[in-house]
């Protein structure tokens, strides 16, 4: 069995359903979500003026491998809708794999731990919920510390 910290976010059509849809989705055909965070609701990053996120995470454990999981949460995405035309621009669901295991992987199809992660308020809030003394495998910071020293302005609420 492997664990996998899976981020989700939505800000387009029924973000709240999306987002129930795609957990449902994750346990049905990912494994077992043995801790989920609260939703947050969180400023558009990278792309500005765009509908504010909801935003959860989820700690998992799943027989599946790295690149299966990730070929899983595309097929996901695309069951739910997801259009890829505008780089961080609105979604009805984005699903990011930030850690398995305690692998460092990068080849053409995925990076993990998830390069940009600790530098966002909208995943670090989450992640610090549901796994707070998580040690980044490459930073070797917790995901608390790694929320203190956020230079994110970008708010995050619950």
């Amino acid at each position: 069995m492997h664990n996998a910290i899976i981020h989700i976010g939505s800000n387009l059509g029924n973000r709240k359903s999306f987002l129930s849809k795609c957990r449902f989705l994750l346990r049905e055909k990912v494994g077992t979500i043995l801790k989920s965070s609260s939703i947050y609701t969180t400023e558009a990053w990278g792309l500005k003026g765009q509908k504010e996120f909801l935003n959860q995470a989820f700690q998992m454990e799943t027989e599946l491998s790295l690149h299966e999981l990730l070929k899983t949460c595309q097929e996901i995405e695309n069951l739910l809708f997801r259009q890829r035309e505008i780089p961080w621009g609105p979604r009805t669901i984005d699903i990011d794999i930030i850690f398995y295991d305690n692998e460092v992987t990068e080849d053409e199809n995925v990076i993990i731990p998830h390069p940009r992660m600790h530098e966002r308020n909208f995943v670090l809030h989450p992640l610090a919920e549901i796994v707070p003394e998580y040690v980044h495998p490459i930073l070797k910071q917790s995901i608390l510390q790694l929320k203190q020293n956020s230079k994110d302005p970008s708010y995050v609420s619950l």
